[in-house]
């Protein structure tokens, strides 16, 4: 790996990471098109990378939030149980049944469009607070698995969709933003190990850009710790905006790229 490409990787979790801590995602949901496109790494070995990249940057965060007192609690737990077992299974089926390019841009295609709509929908028409319904225990820990076979699949640990999904459902982002990271650290571990453990059974690139994934992960490491100390500071409102809009536009690069 050339310096540059290192430095590139540095510059782009850090950025990625101030603006998507203080609502309990990694950045790895943007980083990995920014691996693919722009970094080249290969299919489907980005996966791992962008695993690795969350189980170095995971800490920054989750330190801070940990100093403030708010690091733990029941949903950690529910959100660990779910998705552990989802990214290994994720994982699997990455390798052996989803190894194609163009298969997984649709994949992320169709994770990020809707998830970007419906956050821009959650924030610009938000429902009544009367009608906003927290999902119950086994609710929470059904979709913790979803999503994270979904995460085990696009590299994103899990914790990166359930963040806007919990809050857009009424849980508050106080709650939810330590607990997701949490979910996430910990789910990527769990996935970057099945990866490795399956690239010796395997062919093909399936191990991560280890060096690629430290420069990412270093700068996500700072910038996510700089993101969950701004938290109490930056508008929510214009953060969910944001993240709506960059998920929208990388769900609609890559339908583009498939249409062609």
């Amino acid at each position: 790996m050339e310096w540059s490409t290192g430095l590139l990787g540095f510059a782009a979790g850090l950025l990625i990471s101030v603006t998507t801590a203080p609502v309990g995602v990694s950045g790895a949901v943007f980083l990995l098109p920014v691996q693919v496109s722009v970094l080249g790494v290969p299919s489907p070995a980005v996966t791992p990378t962008n695993l690795l990249y969350n189980v170095v940057a995971g800490p920054g965060a989750l330190l801070r939030y940990w100093r403030a007192g708010r690091l733990g609690g029941p949903l950690t737990r529910l959100l660990i149980a779910g998705t552990v077992p989802g990214v290994i299974v994720g994982a699997v089926t990455r390798v052996f049944a989803v190894p194609g390019p163009r298969i997984f841009r649709l994949l992320i295609a169709a994770l990020l469009l809707p998830l970007g709509l419906w956050l821009w929908l959650r924030t610009i028409r938000p429902a009544p607070p009367g009608t906003r319904d927290e999902p119950s225990p086994r609710a929470t820990t059904t979709l913790a698995l979803a999503v994270g076979m979904a995460g085990g699949i696009y590299g994103i640990g899990g914790g990166s969709l359930l963040g806007p999904i919990l809050v857009g459902r009424g849980a508050p982002v106080a709650t939810v933003a330590p607990a997701a990271l949490a979910s996430t650290f910990v789910t990527s571990v769990v996935g970057a190990a099945t990866y490795a453990l399956l690239s010796l059974a395997a062919t093909g690139d399936i191990a991560p850009d280890w060096l690629l994934g430290l420069s990412c992960g270093a700068g996500g490491l700072l910038g996510g710790y700089l993101g969950a100390r701004l938290q109490p500071h930056l508008p929510e409102t214009a953060l969910r905006l944001l993240l709506g809009t960059l998920a929208t536009g990388i769900g609609a690069l890559y339908a583009v790229q498939i249409l062609r």
